[in-house]
């Protein structure tokens, strides 16, 4: 069974959060220089995420992943039916 995905998400995404479950946490530069994205592309993706609960920034540029963000790469939770939060 693959993972359920939102609308929102991309394939990057999911290689991001992988590469977030296996090297820990890590800022948009880590994730280029390990060949996942580019650093600006990861910065957008990171923090669409973050709104939604599969990451969290734990101080500027540094994210982890979360318990969601673990559900959802281990199958146990469907993307499309987080919500949106106010991250301010």
């Amino acid at each position: 069974m693959p993972r359920k995905r939102a609308e929102w998400m991309t394939q990057v995404d999911e290689a991001i959060l992988e590469t977030m479950r296996e090297e820990g946490n890590l800022t948009p530069r880590a994730l280029e220089e390990l060949d996942v994205t580019v650093a600006n592309y990861a910065r957008d993706r990171l923090s669409n995420m973050a709104k939604y609960g599969l990451v969290e920034r734990i101080s500027r540029g540094l994210y982890r992943l979360t318990d969601s963000g673990r559900a959802f790469l281990d199958e146990d939770l469907d993307a499309s039916e987080l919500e949106p939060r106010d991250l301010d």
